[in-house]
């Protein structure tokens, strides 16, 4: 929470529902970070009575409650209040949020698995229900303000229709009838119950109408019986077009004149009385003669026109203050008396007004001519800027962006508050400045360029925002916060617009701002408030279908990949060979359409290039068309993966079309977009598979996890299949190799004793660790035994046989020993002979597999790794025989068998008797001898049994 800024959680008072985890976590949070009161309670009916005893502003609660519901909580509350709610649950889907939304939840917060990631969104959600409660308030007080406006007690106002129909009417001239005025909503206006059933009146307001429906301005006065007394009203007639210039609605505006009737009826009777009323009425009273003379000025003319009495006969006739041609005489002398006159005038201090000047004829001493002025200007400034608001709502239905509003309320400014100099400045949350968004070259020319504005409270603008407050000034000069001292700008106004910004309305001159503009201004920033808050909303929600379009899209594909993958992972089942397991993967993700093209390609003898082995799809003769080296400048995907083992993603092929030739033979293939993922398993390369789609963009990250698990898995499904192949062939290949690398374990042993040693076979592996024997040549066994202590590698080594000097041990391994890595790639340790300083390894691997594979394995786990010979050679047939009898054999049988072997126990004599054996097992006599009569059965029931076919064939 900001320090200087306070948060609206501060001074709320929350209920919380429920008693799972976040809801938990989050009411510890709510108390650690604000100031809020917070009642907590279990069950739906605690929280109802809670709202009954105190005064809420908010209410928190998960979805799963004792005996009921959070959606029928939130029902239950909204049925007799609006204060905010939220809905929170760990289960959520769909159909709950739209139950939710449906009962009248505020937010609906869809909670994580960690507390630690739903309490921050869950804290934020609340501020932000707080604080739109709180401008909702605020804009029903704006409303409230306007229908203030609208149904002024001391004017009756009606609105209607192009045609003349009556479609909305005032409490004040709803108060002046004694019937309903709805029930003629929709009639003709002359025709209302307002008016006197006579032909003249009928004629005169419908002559005011037309003059409205041809774009002008009118004025009319009727007599109306009211309840009590006969009234005289002086209606005033203004057209409301759009941005167009067509005619949209007419508002009619009335001041009740019965007591300047009245006063001028008495007036005729009684100069006196005459002179007496006159000082102390805002309406201007003049005489002239027929030459225009001044024979009377009003005492009170100061009120209007600024002058004094004296003043005013110093400025000539009267065509000096009124203008000339305002009425025609030969009117005036058919009539009597012209009513209504609408001019404008310039007072003292060069203000202009509109007036409404009555000219009657009299014979008062030498006055043969009588001007009655009214001053309507505040109310033309009202009605103009009541027409300019309905347009400037109409403009904001149709605006789409911040931005457009902004320039709207900047360009309605001079019509509604008669003031030139404005700005809107919107608040971007990424830096948390309010941007100048649109302004007015008035504002610009009398304060200077506008900078964006820091939202810390310390400006004008920003306080008003950050603490939600409309501030006024007469003269801005004054003010403490003043940013810019050498502004023109006196008196201004700075109003927020809501979470949205805040609006910027000024004059040069000091005291601007009366009621009335102040009035007029809140109006216009709470419309752009409104205005703003629909185009967030529209936004939002538009984003929200994107974002759900975006996930169904994401969703389908997904289910369409997952779909294919166990496809391919049910049709690796049933293969056999590298050559169906590459077809079978490619013809997969190219049926129906699922991919545009599919290969499989491995690295040619010398590496330089990528060799495809299978494909399918509409190739069109790329793989003809192209050659795949792995190295050099703009490579194919498939290359580029070979050379950096990782797999490589091309999301638009046109992007850079001229940067590599294969992007042409690719277009022109609608090869759009590319996924190159290598085939690894257990750190051997298999090759690679590359897959292109018609459409750009179409391998977006969940896509590209998936298509590399399926890497691994045909790698593996390789691997698999070559480990087969290699059990069914009598042909081998017998490799040696010398390694220099110190960190292997028998080297690291041997140098550490001093002494030889060598692996002929026997590696464990079972629940309790990785075992291998090792035989020690001419060196004492407690000199190596001793020496192990110093490799964290050997965890324990046991005497298996031996005797002064040489022996067999058995060493436990921290880690799987070289030969579990070799037969992982179907391959066979045959032997491992260290020394201090090198060790050579005997490979056997069958003639299907690949030798590269091994020495990869090799150079990749030792440093300094040299192929030293390489043979062909024809396996025995007993490798069956071997397999049948590992198959036979437990893990405990064979480790059993194995530690009696290497301890000398099958020698004659014996090297140790089957009690020893018995004890570096750490099992019973008993037990041993039932192991060791248990393979041995095993082992004779392979050899009579499985090769007496075998040994009759050879007979015959």
């Amino acid at each position: 929470m900001s320090s200087n800024s306070k948060s609206v959680l501060d001074e709320s008072t929350i209920v919380i529902v429920g008693d799972t985890a976040w809801i938990a976590a989050y009411t510890e949070q709510l108390n650690a970070q604000f100031d809020a009161t917070v009642q907590s309670v279990s069950t739906a009916a605690a929280a109802q009575e809670t709202l009954q005893q105190t005064a809420v502003d908010c209410v928190v609660a998960d979805y799963t409650l004792p005996e009921t519901t959070g959606i029928d909580l939130v029902r239950k509350i909204r049925d007799t209040t609006t204060l905010p709610q939220l809905m929170g649950t760990a289960d959520g889907n769909e159909a709950i949020a739209s139950e939710a939304i449906e009962a009248g939840v505020t937010d609906y917060i869809a909670v994580a698995d960690s507390p630690e990631e739903t309490v921050p969104d869950a804290l934020q959600r609340t501020e932000q229900a707080l604080r739109d409660a709180q401008r909702s308030a605020t804009q029903r007080e704006r409303a409230r303000q306007f229908d203030a406006t609208f149904h002024d007690t001391r004017s009756a106002t009606w609105v209607l229709d192009p045609d003349g129909t009556l479609t909305r009417v005032n409490r004040a001239a709803r108060d002046i009838i004694d019937v309903d005025a709805d029930a003629v909503v929709g009639d003709p206006f002359w025709t209302l119950p307002w008016w006197p059933s006579d032909t003249q009146t009928s004629d005169d307001i419908r002559r005011l109408i037309t003059t409205a429906q041809r774009g002008g301005f009118g004025h009319a006065v009727v007599t109306q019986a009211a309840l009590t007394s006969e009234r005289v009203l002086e209606l005033s007639v203004q057209p409301v077009t759009d941005e167009h210039g067509d005619l949209v609605s007419i508002i009619v505006d009335s001041v009740d004149i019965t007591e300047r009737v009245e006063l001028e009826r008495d007036l005729r009777q009684s100069e006196k009385l005459h002179r007496v009323t006159l000082n102390n009425m805002t309406d201007t009273v003049l005489m002239t003669d027929e030459d225009d003379e001044y024979t009377y000025v009003c005492p009170n003319v100061h009120f209007i026109f600024g002058y004094t009495a004296d003043e005013i006969r110093d400025l000539g006739t009267i065509e000096g203050l009124l203008g000339g041609d305002l009425f025609d005489r030969e009117e005036l002398a058919k009539e009597g008396v012209l009513k209504n006159i609408e001019t404008t005038a310039t007072d003292k201090a060069g203000r202009e007004h509109t007036l409404l000047v009555n000219v009657r004829e009299v014979a008062i001493q030498d006055g043969t001519l009588l001007y009655s002025c009214r001053d309507i200007t505040k109310r033309k400034q009202r009605e103009q800027a009541l027409a300019t608001l309905q347009e400037t709502t109409r403009d904001f239905l149709y605006a789409e962006t911040h931005q457009e509003i902004a320039r709207h309320v900047v360009d309605d400014t001079p019509d509604v508050l008669g003031l030139d100099a404005s700005a809107v400045y919107l608040f971007d949350a990424d830096d948390n400045h309010l941007q100048p968004a649109a302004h007015s070259q008035a504002l610009r020319d009398a304060h200077g360029p506008l900078p964006a504005v820091h939202a810390d409270g310390n400006d004008l603008t920003s306080h008003s925002f950050v603490e939600d407050e409309a501030l006024f000034f007469g003269d801005v000069h004054d003010a403490d916060r003043l940013t810019n001292p050498a502004t023109d700008v006196r008196s201004a106004a700075y109003i927020p617009l809501g979470n949205h910004g805040a609006y910027l309305a000024g004059s040069t001159d000091v005291g601007a701002f009366d009621d009335v503009t102040r009035e007029l201004a809140d109006l216009l920033a709470a419309t752009a408030e409104a205005a703003l808050d629909r185009v967030s909303r529209e936004s939002q929600l538009r984003e929200q279908d994107r974002e759900l379009q975006r996930r169904n899209d994401q969703l389908t594909t997904l289910n369409r990949i997952n779909e294919t993958i166990r496809e391919i992972d049910q049709a690796l089942v049933e293969t056999e060979t590298r050559e169906e397991i590459d077809h079978t993967v490619c013809e997969h993700l190219t049926a129906d359409g699922r991919f545009q093209f599919a290969w499989i390609g491995t690295p040619d003898d010398v590496g330089e290039t990528v060799t495809p082995h299978a494909w399918a799809g509409t190739d069109q003769g790329y793989l003809d068309a192209q050659s795949f080296p792995v190295s050099g400048e703009a490579v194919e995907p498939a290359g580029r993966t070979v050379t950096t083992g990782e797999e490589t993603h091309v999301s638009n092929v046109a992007a850079d079309l001229r940067s590599a030739p294969w992007r042409k033979d690719a277009i022109s293939r609608d090869f759009l977009s590319v996924l190159s993922v290598p085939l690894v398993y257990n750190d051997l390369s298999y090759g690679v598979l590359t897959v292109y789609a018609e459409t750009p963009d179409t391998f977006d990250e969940t896509v590209q996890t998936v298509v590399s698990e399926l890497g691994e898995t045909i790698a593996a499904a390789i691997g698999a299949a070559e480990r087969k192949q290699a059990l069914l062939t009598t042909s081998m290949t017998r490799i040696e190799y010398g390694v220099s690398d110190p960190s292997f374990v028998l080297t690291q042993l041997a140098a550490a004793a001093d002494c030889a040693l060598t692996y002929d076979g026997g590696v464990q592996q079972t629940a309790t660790g990785n075992y291998v024997f090792v035989t020690v040549g001419d060196a004492p066994l407690d000199t190596v035994v001793d020496a192990t202590d110093g490799l964290t590698v050997v965890e324990d080594v046991q005497r298996i046989r031996g005797g002064d000097t040489g022996g067999v041990l058995r060493l436990r391994l921290s880690d799987p020993f070289l030969a579990t890595e070799l037969a992982d790639h179907g391959a066979v340790l045959r032997s491992a002979t260290a020394t201090a300083t090198d060790t050579t390894l005997v490979v056997d691997l069958p003639a299907s597999g690949d030798v590269r594979h091994v020495t990869q394995l090799l150079v990749d786990r030792f440093d300094d790794t040299d192929l030293v010979s390489k043979q062909t050679r024809e396996q025995a047939s007993e490798h069956g025989f071997y397999a049948s009898v590992l198959d036979r054999l437990t893990d405990r049988q064979l480790e059993v068998l194995e530690t009696a072997y290497y301890s000398g126990f099958f020698e004659s004599p014996r090297r140790a008797d089957g009690k020893a054996v018995a004890n570096s097992l750490d099992i019973s006599p008993q037990a041993f001898y039932q192991h060791i009569r248990t393979s041995q059965r095993k082992l004779f029931t392979a050899l009579v049994d499985d090769r007496t076919p075998m040994a009759a064939q050879h007979a015959d």
